[in-house]
């Protein structure tokens, strides 16, 4: 009885380690793409914008969900319009920035207390975090290492962008996402080095 015990134990171990490696594989694959398509990619996350607010209308008008939540979410999704504008080129520092992560921490706290005094099923709980908090903040998230490998962006007034893009430092580099995931790769999966 107890060996089969430690046995379900350990397939478990192994079962989270292949799911993690999997959601990093994954990751990974999307931050490369993103970084090859940041057109398109704008537009779907644009598109995710779009989709988000009429989740969010569809929820006032059919669900009765509380007018504060709505609008806190219609303005979370205003402010991601605004930083929509200089994508890929997200500064971390910008006031836009910084207000849409204060945002997604305020729709968290205002979810969990509107979910925790109304019953709703676990799949529809799960169903709003992912379509009105998760989906554009993680959309943002993997795409934050897209605007290191494009061509210049518009930069501060009064700097020129050819002088700003050379000093900025070596170009050719990864940072970001990428370079995490490139260490995690590295230190998972080291290459094999040719020995003379």
């Amino acid at each position: 009885m107890w060996f089969m015990y430690v046995l379900s134990w350990l397939s478990l171990l192994l079962q989270v380690a292949f799911v993690t490696l999997a959601i990093a594989a994954g990751l990974y694959y999307l931050a490369e793409l993103i970084e090859e398509y940041t057109v398109a990619t704008r537009r779907v996350i644009k598109s995710m914008i779009w989709f988000s607010s009429a989740v969010h209308l569809g929820l006032l008008l059919f669900e009765h969900f509380p007018a504060l939540l709505v609008a806190t979410g219609l303005f979370s999704n205003l402010v991601y319009v605004g930083l929509l504008q200089s994508f890929p080129c997200v500064v971390l520092g910008s006031s836009n920035f910084l207000l849409s992560c204060v945002l997604v921490v305020l729709n968290h706290y205002l979810a969990f207390q509107y979910f925790s005094e109304e019953f709703y099923l676990f799949s529809e709980v799960l169903a709003y975090f992912t379509f009105c908090l998760w989906l554009i903040p993680f959309a943002f998230f993997v795409s934050l290492s897209a605007g290191e490998n494009v061509l210049p962006c518009t930069v501060q007034p009064g700097d020129d962008v050819v002088s700003n893009y050379f000093t900025k430092g070596k170009r050719g580099k990864r940072s970001g996402i990428l370079l995490i995931f490139s260490f995690l790769k590295e230190a998972i999966l080291p290459s094999r080095q040719k020995i003379y």
